[in-house]
Protein backbone atom coordinates (compact mmCIF):
# COMPACT_ATOMS: atom_id res chain seq x y z
CA UNK A 1 0.00 0.00 0.00
CA UNK A 2 1.61 3.52 -0.96
CA UNK A 3 1.63 6.58 1.66
CA UNK A 4 -0.08 8.75 -0.56
CA UNK A 5 -1.33 8.87 -3.67
CA UNK A 6 -1.65 11.46 -6.02
CA UNK A 7 -3.97 12.27 -8.37
CA UNK A 8 -2.73 13.81 -11.92
CA UNK A 9 0.53 13.75 -13.52
CA UNK A 10 0.88 17.54 -14.50
CA UNK A 11 3.71 19.19 -13.15
CA UNK A 12 2.38 20.12 -9.64
CA UNK A 13 1.45 16.17 -9.39
CA UNK A 14 5.04 14.94 -10.27
CA UNK A 15 7.17 17.75 -8.55
CA UNK A 16 4.67 16.87 -5.52
CA UNK A 17 5.39 13.18 -5.90
CA UNK A 18 9.28 14.23 -6.25
CA UNK A 19 9.03 15.91 -2.51
CA UNK A 20 7.19 13.29 -0.91
CA UNK A 21 10.11 10.62 -2.56
CA UNK A 22 13.03 12.81 -0.86
CA UNK A 23 11.58 11.90 2.46
CA UNK A 24 11.74 8.09 1.95
CA UNK A 25 7.66 8.70 1.23
CA UNK A 26 6.24 5.66 -0.85
CA UNK A 27 4.15 7.41 -3.29
CA UNK A 28 1.78 6.77 -6.06
CA UNK A 29 1.10 8.85 -9.39
CA UNK A 30 -2.37 8.49 -11.43
CA UNK A 31 -3.61 10.06 -14.37
CA UNK A 32 -6.23 9.21 -16.61
CA UNK A 33 -4.42 9.96 -20.05
CA UNK A 34 -2.34 7.28 -21.69
CA UNK A 35 0.17 9.93 -22.52
CA UNK A 36 1.58 12.84 -21.27
CA UNK A 37 -0.41 16.25 -22.51
CA UNK A 38 0.68 17.82 -25.50
CA UNK A 39 -0.99 20.82 -25.46
CA UNK A 40 1.40 24.04 -24.58
CA UNK A 41 -0.63 26.49 -22.16
CA UNK A 42 2.30 27.75 -19.88
CA UNK A 43 5.51 29.21 -21.75
CA UNK A 44 7.79 30.04 -18.93
CA UNK A 45 8.74 29.87 -15.31
CA UNK A 46 9.31 33.15 -13.32
CA UNK A 47 12.20 34.05 -10.56
CA UNK A 48 10.76 31.79 -7.89
CA UNK A 49 10.32 28.99 -9.16
CA UNK A 50 13.67 28.99 -11.02
CA UNK A 51 14.80 29.41 -7.57
CA UNK A 52 13.15 26.01 -6.53
CA UNK A 53 14.65 23.78 -9.36
CA UNK A 54 18.38 25.44 -7.95
CA UNK A 55 16.83 24.15 -4.61
CA UNK A 56 16.33 21.02 -5.79
CA UNK A 57 19.07 20.47 -8.36
CA UNK A 58 17.63 20.72 -11.48
CA UNK A 59 18.61 24.10 -11.90
CA UNK A 60 20.78 23.39 -14.44
CA UNK A 61 18.92 20.97 -16.53
CA UNK A 62 15.99 23.56 -16.49
CA UNK A 63 18.47 27.15 -17.57
CA UNK A 64 19.59 24.11 -20.74
CA UNK A 65 15.57 23.91 -22.31
CA UNK A 66 15.12 27.06 -22.84
CA UNK A 67 16.10 31.24 -23.52
CA UNK A 68 16.37 33.87 -20.92
CA UNK A 69 13.50 36.78 -21.19
CA UNK A 70 13.88 39.88 -19.57
CA UNK A 71 10.45 40.70 -16.76
CA UNK A 72 9.49 44.34 -19.04
CA UNK A 73 6.03 44.30 -19.49
CA UNK A 74 4.94 40.66 -17.43
CA UNK A 75 2.41 42.74 -15.58
CA UNK A 76 -0.96 43.60 -17.64
CA UNK A 77 1.66 43.91 -20.98
CA UNK A 78 2.57 47.81 -19.39
CA UNK A 79 6.04 48.06 -20.73
CA UNK A 80 8.09 49.24 -18.10
CA UNK A 81 11.68 48.16 -17.40
CA UNK A 82 11.94 45.42 -14.58
CA UNK A 83 13.75 47.01 -10.99
CA UNK A 84 16.34 45.18 -9.68
CA UNK A 85 14.89 42.24 -7.41
CA UNK A 86 16.04 39.95 -4.56
CA UNK A 87 17.25 36.82 -6.40
CA UNK A 88 20.03 35.59 -8.89
CA UNK A 89 17.33 34.58 -11.70
CA UNK A 90 15.56 38.06 -12.46
CA UNK A 91 13.94 36.88 -15.52
CA UNK A 92 11.56 34.24 -17.20
CA UNK A 93 12.94 31.46 -18.47
CA UNK A 94 11.29 30.66 -21.78
CA UNK A 95 10.06 27.17 -21.58
CA UNK A 96 6.99 25.19 -22.38
CA UNK A 97 5.39 23.45 -19.97
CA UNK A 98 5.40 19.78 -22.06
CA UNK A 99 9.25 20.58 -21.52
CA UNK A 100 8.72 21.47 -17.82
CA UNK A 101 6.78 18.29 -17.10
CA UNK A 102 9.35 16.23 -19.34
CA UNK A 103 11.98 17.19 -16.54
CA UNK A 104 10.03 17.02 -13.45
CA UNK A 105 8.86 13.52 -14.51
CA UNK A 106 12.62 12.18 -15.59
CA UNK A 107 13.51 13.92 -11.72
CA UNK A 108 10.05 11.34 -10.54
CA UNK A 109 10.98 8.15 -12.23
CA UNK A 110 14.98 8.84 -10.80
CA UNK A 111 13.60 8.94 -7.51
CA UNK A 112 11.80 5.73 -7.18
CA UNK A 113 7.76 7.36 -8.42
CA UNK A 114 5.20 5.16 -9.10
CA UNK A 115 3.61 6.67 -12.22
CA UNK A 116 0.79 5.54 -13.48
CA UNK A 117 -0.73 6.62 -16.40
CA UNK A 118 -4.27 5.81 -17.61
CA UNK A 119 -5.35 5.10 -14.38
CA UNK A 120 -8.76 6.87 -13.61
CA UNK A 121 -9.73 8.15 -10.44
CA UNK A 122 -13.95 7.07 -10.02
CA UNK A 123 -14.21 7.75 -5.97
CA UNK A 124 -13.12 7.96 -2.87
CA UNK A 125 -13.48 7.06 0.94
CA UNK A 126 -11.57 8.05 3.82
CA UNK A 127 -11.40 6.76 7.61
CA UNK A 128 -9.12 7.99 10.14
CA UNK A 129 -6.54 6.21 9.10
CA UNK A 130 -6.78 6.02 5.59
CA UNK A 131 -7.94 6.96 1.86
CA UNK A 132 -9.38 4.63 -0.58
CA UNK A 133 -9.43 5.78 -4.37
CA UNK A 134 -11.97 3.75 -6.48
CA UNK A 135 -10.18 3.29 -9.85
CA UNK A 136 -12.41 3.28 -13.07
CA UNK A 137 -11.25 -0.30 -13.85
CA UNK A 138 -13.11 -1.58 -10.65
CA UNK A 139 -10.20 -2.01 -8.64
CA UNK A 140 -9.33 0.21 -5.63
CA UNK A 141 -5.89 1.90 -3.95
CA UNK A 142 -5.72 2.68 -0.21
CA UNK A 143 -3.33 5.01 1.16
CA UNK A 144 -2.61 7.11 4.32
CA UNK A 145 -3.10 10.42 2.23
CA UNK A 146 -4.20 11.43 -1.12
CA UNK A 147 -3.58 14.87 -3.35
CA UNK A 148 -5.42 15.98 -6.04
CA UNK A 149 -3.37 17.83 -8.64
CA UNK A 150 -6.06 17.12 -11.30
CA UNK A 151 -7.05 20.41 -12.76
CA UNK A 152 -9.66 22.95 -12.58
CA UNK A 153 -12.49 20.50 -13.43
CA UNK A 154 -10.48 18.23 -10.00
CA UNK A 155 -12.64 14.75 -9.59
CA UNK A 156 -10.89 14.83 -6.62
CA UNK A 157 -12.09 18.23 -5.39
CA UNK A 158 -15.55 17.13 -6.21
CA UNK A 159 -15.84 13.87 -4.31
CA UNK A 160 -14.09 15.97 -1.54
CA UNK A 161 -17.20 17.91 -1.38
CA UNK A 162 -14.99 21.18 -1.40
CA UNK A 163 -16.69 24.08 -2.76
CA UNK A 164 -15.25 25.99 -5.48
CA UNK A 165 -16.85 29.16 -5.37
CA UNK A 166 -16.07 32.17 -7.87
CA UNK A 167 -16.68 33.85 -11.22
CA UNK A 168 -17.62 31.81 -14.43
CA UNK A 169 -15.72 32.48 -17.33
CA UNK A 170 -17.00 35.65 -19.38
CA UNK A 171 -14.15 35.17 -22.44
CA UNK A 172 -12.82 32.63 -24.19
CA UNK A 173 -9.44 32.42 -25.98
CA UNK A 174 -8.43 29.97 -28.57
CA UNK A 175 -5.00 28.86 -28.25
CA UNK A 176 -2.97 26.36 -30.47
CA UNK A 177 -0.12 25.68 -32.83
CA UNK A 178 -0.78 25.69 -36.42
CA UNK A 179 1.50 26.14 -39.84
CA UNK A 180 1.27 29.27 -41.92
CA UNK A 181 1.49 30.21 -45.96
CA UNK A 182 2.07 33.64 -44.82
CA UNK A 183 5.78 34.33 -44.82
CA UNK A 184 6.98 35.16 -40.98
CA UNK A 185 7.54 38.55 -41.62
CA UNK A 186 4.21 39.38 -42.61
CA UNK A 187 2.55 37.47 -39.51
CA UNK A 188 4.62 39.54 -37.40
CA UNK A 189 4.06 42.84 -38.97
CA UNK A 190 0.25 42.29 -38.48
CA UNK A 191 0.36 41.08 -35.04
CA UNK A 192 2.40 44.02 -33.73
CA UNK A 193 -0.37 45.57 -35.54
CA UNK A 194 -3.20 43.76 -33.63
CA UNK A 195 -2.02 44.00 -30.52
CA UNK A 196 -1.70 48.07 -30.35
CA UNK A 197 -5.82 47.70 -29.42
CA UNK A 198 -5.63 44.23 -29.07
CA UNK A 199 -3.27 43.03 -25.94
CA UNK A 200 -5.21 39.31 -25.73
CA UNK A 201 -3.91 38.26 -29.25
CA UNK A 202 -0.65 36.74 -30.59
CA UNK A 203 0.96 34.77 -33.30
CA UNK A 204 4.49 33.95 -32.80
CA UNK A 205 6.96 30.95 -34.23
CA UNK A 206 7.51 28.00 -32.32
CA UNK A 207 10.14 24.98 -33.40
CA UNK A 208 9.13 23.31 -36.46
CA UNK A 209 8.09 25.98 -38.09
CA UNK A 210 5.20 26.08 -36.18
CA UNK A 211 2.85 28.85 -34.82
CA UNK A 212 1.69 29.42 -31.35
CA UNK A 213 -1.85 31.53 -32.01
CA UNK A 214 -3.54 32.93 -29.01
CA UNK A 215 -7.53 35.01 -30.38
CA UNK A 216 -10.41 35.89 -28.78
CA UNK A 217 -13.44 33.46 -29.28
CA UNK A 218 -16.65 34.32 -30.24
CA UNK A 219 -18.20 33.90 -27.00
CA UNK A 220 -18.23 31.15 -24.43
CA UNK A 221 -18.64 27.70 -25.44
CA UNK A 222 -21.42 25.87 -23.40
CA UNK A 223 -19.54 22.32 -23.61
CA UNK A 224 -15.96 23.18 -23.51
CA UNK A 225 -15.04 19.55 -23.35
CA UNK A 226 -15.48 19.34 -27.06
CA UNK A 227 -12.25 21.31 -28.31
CA UNK A 228 -12.37 23.94 -30.97
CA UNK A 229 -11.35 23.27 -34.68
CA UNK A 230 -9.01 25.04 -37.26
CA UNK A 231 -12.29 26.33 -39.12
CA UNK A 232 -13.30 28.35 -35.67
CA UNK A 233 -9.88 29.22 -35.52
CA UNK A 234 -9.30 30.79 -38.86
CA UNK A 235 -12.69 32.85 -38.64
CA UNK A 236 -11.11 34.93 -35.04
CA UNK A 237 -8.17 35.51 -36.81
CA UNK A 238 -9.50 36.88 -39.88
CA UNK A 239 -12.15 38.81 -37.19
CA UNK A 240 -9.20 40.21 -35.44
CA UNK A 241 -6.14 40.49 -37.98
CA UNK A 242 -8.59 40.56 -41.36
CA UNK A 243 -6.38 37.39 -41.97
CA UNK A 244 -6.25 33.74 -41.16
CA UNK A 245 -2.58 33.89 -42.76
CA UNK A 246 -3.22 30.28 -44.75
CA UNK A 247 -3.78 28.50 -41.12
CA UNK A 248 -3.40 24.92 -41.83
CA UNK A 249 -1.94 21.14 -40.14
CA UNK A 250 -2.53 21.94 -36.43
CA UNK A 251 -1.02 20.13 -33.53
CA UNK A 252 -3.47 21.10 -31.69
CA UNK A 253 -6.14 23.50 -30.90
CA UNK A 254 -7.63 24.08 -27.29
CA UNK A 255 -10.13 26.54 -25.81
CA UNK A 256 -9.51 28.63 -22.39
CA UNK A 257 -11.36 31.07 -20.53
CA UNK A 258 -10.76 33.30 -17.54
CA UNK A 259 -12.81 31.60 -15.08
CA UNK A 260 -11.61 33.12 -11.53
CA UNK A 261 -12.38 30.79 -8.34
CA UNK A 262 -11.04 29.77 -5.96
CA UNK A 263 -11.22 26.61 -3.19
CA UNK A 264 -12.95 26.77 -0.10
CA UNK A 265 -10.53 24.54 1.74
CA UNK A 266 -7.53 22.55 0.45
CA UNK A 267 -7.80 20.02 2.85
CA UNK A 268 -10.92 17.67 3.83
CA UNK A 269 -9.70 14.97 6.24
CA UNK A 270 -6.75 12.78 4.06
CA UNK A 271 -7.51 14.97 1.50
CA UNK A 272 -5.48 17.78 0.06
CA UNK A 273 -5.98 19.76 -3.14
CA UNK A 274 -3.01 21.76 -5.04
CA UNK A 275 -2.61 23.39 -8.02
CA UNK A 276 -5.45 24.13 -10.80
CA UNK A 277 -7.61 22.25 -8.48
CA UNK A 278 -7.18 24.37 -5.53
CA UNK A 279 -7.45 27.63 -8.16
CA UNK A 280 -8.24 28.85 -11.57
CA UNK A 281 -7.82 32.52 -12.73
CA UNK A 282 -6.95 34.15 -16.10
CA UNK A 283 -3.81 33.26 -17.61
CA UNK A 284 -2.60 37.08 -17.70
CA UNK A 285 1.00 37.32 -16.24
CA UNK A 286 2.05 33.34 -16.80
CA UNK A 287 1.20 32.39 -12.80
CA UNK A 288 -0.65 29.42 -13.18
CA UNK A 289 1.84 26.45 -13.17
CA UNK A 290 4.07 28.72 -11.07
CA UNK A 291 1.58 29.03 -8.45
CA UNK A 292 0.99 25.31 -8.35
CA UNK A 293 4.51 24.36 -8.39
CA UNK A 294 4.78 26.67 -5.42
CA UNK A 295 1.90 24.64 -3.69
CA UNK A 296 3.99 21.19 -4.16
CA UNK A 297 6.72 23.15 -2.41
CA UNK A 298 4.88 24.06 0.62
CA UNK A 299 2.77 20.76 1.09
CA UNK A 300 5.49 18.35 0.05
CA UNK A 301 7.69 18.49 3.31
CA UNK A 302 4.57 18.94 5.83
CA UNK A 303 2.91 15.69 4.31
CA UNK A 304 6.08 14.01 4.74
CA UNK A 305 6.53 15.35 7.65
CA UNK A 306 3.00 13.94 9.33
CA UNK A 307 3.91 10.54 7.15
CA UNK A 308 7.23 9.97 8.94
CA UNK A 309 5.52 10.52 12.19
CA UNK A 310 7.27 13.62 13.34
CA UNK A 311 5.01 16.65 12.12
CA UNK A 312 4.09 18.94 15.19
CA UNK A 313 0.29 19.33 15.23
CA UNK A 314 -0.61 22.15 13.17
CA UNK A 315 2.14 21.53 10.49
CA UNK A 316 -0.42 20.55 8.50
CA UNK A 317 -3.03 23.10 8.73
CA UNK A 318 -0.63 25.38 7.77
CA UNK A 319 -0.85 24.44 4.17
CA UNK A 320 -4.06 26.41 3.80
CA UNK A 321 -3.18 28.99 6.17
CA UNK A 322 0.01 29.95 4.10
CA UNK A 323 -0.68 29.18 0.32
CA UNK A 324 -4.53 30.08 0.72
CA UNK A 325 -4.28 33.88 0.65
CA UNK A 326 -1.00 33.76 -1.85
CA UNK A 327 -3.76 32.12 -4.63
CA UNK A 328 -6.18 34.96 -3.68
CA UNK A 329 -3.73 37.53 -4.25
CA UNK A 330 -2.78 35.84 -7.69
CA UNK A 331 -6.84 35.69 -8.27
CA UNK A 332 -6.87 39.50 -7.84
CA UNK A 333 -4.21 40.31 -9.91
CA UNK A 334 -4.80 38.35 -12.87
CA UNK A 335 -8.05 39.95 -12.42
CA UNK A 336 -6.94 43.14 -12.24
CA UNK A 337 -4.91 42.40 -15.18
CA UNK A 338 -7.84 40.62 -17.25
CA UNK A 339 -9.47 44.31 -17.22
CA UNK A 340 -6.15 45.98 -17.76
CA UNK A 341 -6.07 44.54 -21.16
CA UNK A 342 -9.61 45.38 -22.31
CA UNK A 343 -10.35 47.90 -25.52
CA UNK A 344 -13.21 49.71 -23.10
CA UNK A 345 -12.67 53.76 -22.15
CA UNK A 346 -12.72 52.58 -18.50
CA UNK A 347 -9.78 50.09 -18.21
CA UNK A 348 -7.88 51.90 -20.68
CA UNK A 349 -8.28 55.22 -18.32
CA UNK A 350 -7.06 52.84 -15.41
CA UNK A 351 -4.31 51.38 -17.91
CA UNK A 352 -2.98 54.91 -18.37
CA UNK A 353 -2.72 55.50 -15.29
CA UNK A 354 -1.37 52.89 -13.88
CA UNK A 355 1.34 53.20 -16.75
CA UNK A 356 2.17 56.59 -15.10
CA UNK A 357 2.40 54.81 -11.81
CA UNK A 358 4.81 52.59 -12.48
CA UNK A 359 7.73 54.82 -13.20
CA UNK A 360 7.93 55.42 -9.75
CA UNK A 361 10.51 52.66 -8.54
CA UNK A 362 8.12 51.25 -5.56
CA UNK A 363 5.40 50.40 -7.28
CA UNK A 364 6.92 48.86 -10.13
CA UNK A 365 9.03 47.17 -7.32
CA UNK A 366 5.70 45.95 -6.10
CA UNK A 367 3.78 44.73 -8.91
CA UNK A 368 6.61 42.37 -10.45
CA UNK A 369 7.09 41.34 -6.81
CA UNK A 370 3.47 39.72 -6.97
CA UNK A 371 4.26 38.44 -10.83
CA UNK A 372 7.76 36.59 -9.87
CA UNK A 373 6.60 35.77 -6.07
CA UNK A 374 9.53 36.75 -4.81
CA UNK A 375 7.56 39.13 -2.62
CA UNK A 376 5.66 36.33 -0.51
CA UNK A 377 6.00 36.63 3.58
CA UNK A 378 4.34 33.83 5.12
CA UNK A 379 2.48 35.18 8.14
CA UNK A 380 4.31 33.67 11.53
CA UNK A 381 2.93 35.67 13.61
CA UNK A 382 5.12 39.06 15.37
CA UNK A 383 9.14 39.21 14.49
CA UNK A 384 11.56 40.83 12.50
CA UNK A 385 10.03 41.21 8.43
CA UNK A 386 12.31 38.33 6.85
CA UNK A 387 10.99 36.01 9.44
CA UNK A 388 8.26 34.23 6.83
CA UNK A 389 10.25 35.47 3.76
CA UNK A 390 11.86 32.98 1.89
CA UNK A 391 15.63 33.00 1.73
CA UNK A 392 17.42 34.19 -1.70
CA UNK A 393 20.81 32.24 -2.70
CA UNK A 394 24.08 33.28 -1.15
CA UNK A 395 27.52 32.10 -2.12
CA UNK A 396 28.68 29.56 0.75
CA UNK A 397 32.43 28.98 -0.08
CA UNK A 398 32.96 26.61 -2.83
CA UNK A 399 28.80 26.56 -4.06
CA UNK A 400 25.72 27.91 -3.03
CA UNK A 401 23.18 27.76 -0.24
CA UNK A 402 20.69 26.22 -2.76
CA UNK A 403 23.59 23.70 -3.46
CA UNK A 404 23.30 22.36 0.07
CA UNK A 405 19.19 22.09 0.09
CA UNK A 406 19.02 19.08 -2.71
CA UNK A 407 17.99 16.47 0.12
CA UNK A 408 14.63 18.65 0.97
CA UNK A 409 15.77 18.88 4.48
CA UNK A 410 15.93 22.24 6.86
CA UNK A 411 18.78 24.06 6.79
CA UNK A 412 20.46 26.43 9.82
CA UNK A 413 23.01 29.32 9.12
CA UNK A 414 24.82 29.21 11.95
CA UNK A 415 27.56 32.77 11.67
CA UNK A 416 28.81 31.75 14.96
CA UNK A 417 29.14 27.62 14.68
CA UNK A 418 28.00 27.22 18.11
CA UNK A 419 24.65 26.94 17.88
CA UNK A 420 23.03 23.34 18.81
CA UNK A 421 21.14 20.40 16.74
CA UNK A 422 20.93 17.76 19.16
CA UNK A 423 17.75 15.63 18.36
CA UNK A 424 17.48 17.13 14.98
CA UNK A 425 20.18 15.91 12.79
CA UNK A 426 17.85 13.93 11.06
CA UNK A 427 15.54 16.80 9.58
CA UNK A 428 17.94 19.83 9.45
CA UNK A 429 21.45 20.27 8.13
CA UNK A 430 23.83 23.48 10.16
CA UNK A 431 26.20 25.38 7.57
CA UNK A 432 28.07 26.97 10.26
CA UNK A 433 31.25 29.49 9.94
CA UNK A 434 33.34 29.08 6.21
CA UNK A 435 31.26 31.30 3.87
CA UNK A 436 28.69 33.45 6.42
CA UNK A 437 29.00 36.78 6.44
CA UNK A 438 29.99 37.43 10.42
CA UNK A 439 27.65 40.20 10.62
CA UNK A 440 24.64 38.21 9.02
CA UNK A 441 22.57 36.79 11.66
CA UNK A 442 22.01 33.67 12.26
CA UNK A 443 18.83 31.56 10.95
CA UNK A 444 17.08 28.63 10.43
CA UNK A 445 15.31 27.56 6.91
CA UNK A 446 12.17 25.14 6.75
CA UNK A 447 12.70 22.60 3.58
CA UNK A 448 11.02 25.07 1.58
CA UNK A 449 13.40 27.85 1.87
CA UNK A 450 11.14 29.95 4.74
CA UNK A 451 13.02 31.91 7.37
CA UNK A 452 11.27 30.46 10.46
CA UNK A 453 14.01 32.07 13.39
CA UNK A 454 16.27 34.36 13.18
CA UNK A 455 18.91 35.75 15.52
CA UNK A 456 18.21 38.67 17.13
CA UNK A 457 21.14 41.21 16.32
CA UNK A 458 23.48 42.47 19.27
CA UNK A 459 22.81 46.00 18.63
CA UNK A 460 19.11 45.84 19.03
CA UNK A 461 19.33 44.64 22.12
CA UNK A 462 19.84 40.67 21.47
CA UNK A 463 20.29 38.57 24.56
CA UNK A 464 22.73 36.11 25.16
CA UNK A 465 23.55 33.21 23.08
CA UNK A 466 21.63 30.77 25.49
CA UNK A 467 18.86 33.22 24.40
CA UNK A 468 19.58 32.66 20.88
CA UNK A 469 19.81 29.02 21.59
CA UNK A 470 16.56 28.71 23.59
CA UNK A 471 14.86 30.81 20.76
CA UNK A 472 16.21 27.93 18.39
CA UNK A 473 14.70 25.37 19.91
CA UNK A 474 11.22 26.90 20.35
CA UNK A 475 11.50 27.42 16.57
CA UNK A 476 12.79 23.77 15.72
CA UNK A 477 9.65 22.39 18.04
CA UNK A 478 7.51 24.37 16.25
CA UNK A 479 8.62 23.08 12.52
CA UNK A 480 10.18 20.30 12.87
CA UNK A 481 9.04 18.33 15.81
CA UNK A 482 9.90 16.64 18.84
CA UNK A 483 13.81 16.18 19.25
CA UNK A 484 14.47 12.89 18.87
CA UNK A 485 16.68 12.54 21.83
CA UNK A 486 16.81 15.46 24.29
CA UNK A 487 18.67 18.25 23.20
CA UNK A 488 21.88 19.31 25.44
CA UNK A 489 19.95 22.88 25.98
CA UNK A 490 16.79 20.37 27.24
CA UNK A 491 19.08 18.25 29.20
CA UNK A 492 20.79 21.54 30.61
CA UNK A 493 17.24 22.58 31.80
CA UNK A 494 16.79 19.25 33.66
CA UNK A 495 19.67 19.42 35.01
Amino acid sequence: MPEVIVAGAGPTGIFLASELRLHGVDVVVLDKEPEQNTVIRALGLHSRSIEIMDQRGLGAQFAAAGPRYPLDGFFAGILRSAPELDTTHPYVLGIPQTETETLLTRRALELGVDIRRGTELTGLSQDDASVTAALADGSELRARYLVGCDGGHSIVRSLAGIGFPGEPSRREFLLGEVEFTAPPDEVAAVSSRVRETHRDFGAGPVDGGAFRVVVPADGVAEDRTVPPGLDELKQQLRSYAGTDFGAHSPRWISRFGDATRLAEAYRSGRVFLAGDAAHVHPPFGGQGLNLGLQDALNLGWKLAAAVNGWAPDELLDTYFTERHPVAADVLNTTRAQSELVSTEPGPQAVRKLLTELMEFDAVNRHLIGKITALDIRYDFGPGPDLVGRRQRDIPLGQGTLYDRMHTGRGVLLDRTGELLLEGWEDRVDSIAGAGLHPQVPSRLLRPDGHIVWLESEPDEGGGSSADSQADLVDALETWFGPASLPSMVQLAVLD
